[in-house]
């Protein structure tokens, strides 16, 4: 019998979700039941973490407090919150990748539709009493959409924009896709698809190799009217730079969903930056995947993962721990 261990706190609704996902030969336990000496003594025996954001959940900086751990399961579809160090050698891990798709691509596409239709400027301007009724907006038919990580988010977000009539230039790590898209290339591609792009959805993780991705240089390359959506991690794009070329660019606008200081792993929010004094930008506090039941939809994902663990069988979205950030 192999020892499954949950580290982020539950209510009972969700407690009894996992108990019914996750296989019925494992031990199952949750650290939030027990004491700070119980809980080693379950850490110590540990062959499956079940964590959602383990620096914070766990009191210990150690591998050697889960010296049988073999797989950690992330909640989260993103994980370049987690300390690979802090578990033994040899031990697996794996994100939640696609978990959330579909509510966070809705989330995107109405944040393209705000900023395209200029809603939040126009319901500004009403508050005010000036009423341009001859303002234009933008159409997004015929528009080329640049999705720079064609995974579970950029393929769900495709499947909304196609009835739009929209071109899709799709980016991911090997350059080949089933899809039915207009372009696919890899990140030696980015400068052809910033040019060519109206607009740019990023929903990348967060490695190595795209952090700082979008920089000043990248965001000159793009169309001066051109928008651009981040519900992946902010660091993929400059902070300064954006914030810069938002003031400087009167026409270009942003959607933010991901941002550089948040409570997950700082502690606080806050923007080095006066971004929300600007009028071409949107922001919403990293909740795009959040919608009735996604949570729940998380654990189920995650717990299947697990049990092809528990079953002996090869678990999905083994993180690559040497292309992390």
């Amino acid at each position: 019998m192999k020892n499954v261990v949950v580290s982020f706190k539950v209510d009972e609704k969700q407690k009894q979700f996992i108990n019914s996902c996750i296989d019925k030969n494992a031990s199952l336990k949750y650290l939030q039941d027990y004491n700070d000496t119980e809980s080693r003594d379950l850490l110590s025996n540990a062959d499956v973490l079940f964590a959602w954001n383990p620096p914070k959940e766990l009191d210990y900086n150690n591998p050697d407090v889960f010296p049988k751990l073999k797989f950690v399961q992330v909640l989260s579809a993103g994980y370049d919150h987690l300390d690979f160090n802090l578990f033994p050698p040899g031990c697996r891990i794996a994100s939640n990748k696609g978990a959330y798709a579909d509510p966070m691509a809705e989330h995107i596409m109405a944040m393209v539709l705000s900023l395209a239709k200029k809603l939040f400027i126009n319901h500004k301007k009403l508050s005010v009493g000036e009423f341009n009724q001859r303002e234009t907006n933008i159409s997004i038919k015929n528009s080329v959409f640049g999705i720079l990580g064609f995974g579970g988010i950029g393929k769900a977000t495709a499947k909304l924009i196609k009835p739009f009539g929209s071109k899709i230039y799709a980016v991911n790590s090997s350059g080949k896709t089933t899809e039915k898209v207009d372009f696919t290339g890899t990140l030696d591609d980015l400068k052809f698809v910033l040019e060519k792009s109206d607009i740019i959805i990023i929903s990348l993780p967060l490695i190595k190799e795209t952090e700082d991705l979008i920089g000043e240089k990248e965001l000159e390359m793009m169309k001066p009217d051109a928008i651009i959506i981040n519900a992946a991690r902010a660091q993929i794009i400059n902070e300064e730079a954006l914030y810069d070329h938002l003031k400087t660019h009167p026409d270009f606008y942003a959607g933010i969903d991901a941002w550089w200081v948040e409570p997950f792993s700082d502690g606080e929010f806050r923007t080095n930056y006066a971004f929300f004094d600007l009028p071409n930008i949107i922001g919403s506090p990293h909740n795009s995947a959040l919608v009735p039941g996604a949570l729940l939809e998380g654990v189920r994902r995650a717990a299947e993962n697990i049990n092809l663990f528990l079953n002996n069988k090869k678990p999905k979205n083994i993180i690559d721990t040497n292309r992390k950030k």
